[in-house]
């Protein structure tokens, strides 16, 4: 029976262990924490949004483009609900973002376990993995609990987003020694700081708009949704997407904007229109009065201020010039990103072991026969809504399956 040694007790590890327990392997995993699977509990806002319905090659990033949806295809994501039904979680489908019918992460932990138990897979906690040496037959794990022997390794060790759940980039170093490159490992799906001093006078303001991304004038990437103005800067889901750009390119010492577009439903020529119909209709009323029922009035100051235009003046008043500047200002909000807030508030990470030394087909390293790559160890990243917990599953189930055969 071939012995396997999971390292990392998170989402991919614990089904890397289940699988390769089911296809017949003996299974230790090691988990550093004194509980397996704590970064799990908190996905989703603790209902776990376990997968989604939706699923094409652009939710997932790697520096090797085409590498993450192979494995996606291996195990999909219907593949990935029929595995938890029989594990005994009913999903709902919310738009395609799929949850526990009970709207509790710890179920999905909890019949992960169950699962594991059944299978007499052998979980020990408070273990701190220090190397993982090839020897002439498989491998010897050296640990603060003393050594473990085994045939086959799986390094589930995640990244270093949220390393109070465990992820704390301790898998990477151990990657390292087995030669193995690491591609520079970034804060992504995380807020972002920005320079300007008037945060502090939006902060708390929701809206709906379009984030855009320009590193040296060049856009990177856009996403539409609800905006979270902060006293530091932007949050929200869209941030959030497109966040890794902005961690790669002031990684790269560049100049990162972020544009926001407060009104993306119009475009530029159809939107002065909106507003000079709107000022005709009550020409009389101040601007600040002209502005309500638009915009959040924090948003609706600030907007005045920046174009220069008096609170107190008559729509009707208004210049060209001065509407013009206005609705530049609401549709092109330019702000500068100086930084991206830590490891500790990052969902995920952009980089980690590069996938171009790891098989594609198997997850096993090329450089280290019989050691193994699951889940956020790897340079892959998806976007919001179950993506992440998607590429767990999938590298989780394919490096159990391969790891397990003789």
């Amino acid at each position: 029976m071939t012995r396997i040694a999971v390292i990392g007790g998170g989402a991919s590890g614990l089904m890397a262990a289940v699988t390769a327990a089911e296809n017949g392997a003996e299974v230790l995993l090691l988990e550093h924490k004194d509980r397996v699977g704590k970064k799990l509990l908190s996905t989703g806002n603790g209902r776990c949004n376990f997968t989604n319905l939706k699923q094409e090659p652009v939710c997932y990033h790697s520096e090797n483009l085409l590498f993450p949806w192979q494995i996606i295809e291996k195990f999909n994501a219907q593949q990935t609900i029929a595995f938890f039904l029989k594990l005994g979680i009913y999903s709902k489908n919310r738009n395609g973002y799929l949850y526990p019918h009970s709207d509790q992460a710890s179920a999905v932990l909890d019949v992960l376990r169950m699962e594991a138990v059944r299978l007499h897979v052998d979980i020990q906690t408070e273990v701190h993995c220090r190397e993982i040496q090839p020897v002439k037959k498989g491998f010897k794990i050296c640990t603060d609990q003393g050594a473990f022997s085994a045939d086959k390794v799986i390094l589930a060790a995640g990244s270093k987003a949220a390393p109070a759940s465990g992820s704390d980039g301790s898998g990477y170093t151990l990657a390292k020694k087995l030669g193995h490159r690491l591609i520079p490992v970034l804060p992504s799906l995380v807020q972002l700081c920005c320079k300007e001093n008037f945060y502090k006078g939006i902060t708390g303001v929701r809206v709906n708009g379009r984030v855009s991304i320009y590193v040296d004038g060049e856009c990177q990437a856009a996403d539409t949704g609800e905006i979270q103005l902060t006293n530091y800067g932007i949050s929200g889901i869209p941030v959030f997407q497109v966040s890794r750009y902005a961690s790669i390119g002031l990684y790269e010492k560049k100049e990162v904007t972020a544009v926001l577009n407060f009104m993306p439903d119009f475009s530029r020529e159809q939107f002065i229109t909106f507003l000079k119909n709107r000022i005709s209709s009550r020409p009389q009323k101040t601007m600040e009065e002209f502005l309500v029922g638009l915009f959040h009035k924090k948003l609706s100051d600030l907007w005045l201020k920046l174009a220069k235009i008096e609170r107190s003046k008559k729509a009707g008043d208004c210049t060209e010039a001065e509407i013009t500047r206005l609705s530049a200002l609401i549709q092109g909000f330019r702000t500068e990103v100086t930084d991206t807030k830590s490891f500790e508030q990052a969902q995920v990470c952009r980089g980690g072991v590069d996938t171009k030394e790891v098989h594609a087909e198997t997850l096993e390293s090329l450089y280290v026969p019989g050691l193994y790559f699951a889940g956020e160890i790897l340079d892959v990243d998806g976007i919001c809504g179950g993506y992440n917990l998607q590429w767990a599953w999938s590298s989780g189930y394919v490096a159990g399956k391969e790891a397990s055969h003789a």
